[in-house]
């Protein structure tokens, strides 16, 4: 697969997957969330504010999507998208530094969201590098 297509397809695929774990959040709440059924009772605000990021990640997803339906999929809307996830990956990060280990299903995430970026960095310009070798042509 050339890069311009994994850019494409992995933006598509991230876009999806966004929408998808925020809608799924939003409507469940903070049952949706691994580890916090041993955390005691959520409380209202806690609820309500697990409802709150995740239509934001739903938006974040959204974002995705209309970036990877462009052509060629713009290298800075990438670049952005990707440093906002790696922020995500770097909270996780420090949430370990302060309050220890979360759930374990928490981890695969914090690498998803450490490890992803460097490669959609990477991949960023591909598209538009194809675009503009096909318009020399």
């Amino acid at each position: 697969m050339s890069r311009h297509g994994l850019l494409k397809g992995l933006a598509w695929a991230m876009g999806v997957a966004c929408v998808a774990i925020g809608l799924y959040h939003l409507v469940l709440g903070i049952v949706s969330v691994p580890g916090a059924e041993g955390a005691g009772p959520a409380t209202a605000t806690v609820d309500s504010r697990e409802r709150f990021y995740n239509a934001v990640f739903v938006g974040f997803g959204l974002a995705w999507i209309e970036t990877a339906r462009r052509t060629p999929v713009p290298a800075r809307a990438v670049r952005w998208l990707s440093a906002v996830f790696l922020l995500g990956g770097v909270g996780r990060v420090l949430s370990v530094a302060v309050h220890g280990w979360p759930h374990w299903f928490q981890i695969p995430l914090a690498a998803l969201e450490l490890g992803l970026p460097p490669l959609y960095f990477w991949l960023a310009d591909a598209d538009e590098r194809r675009a503009a070798g096909a318009a020399r042509l």
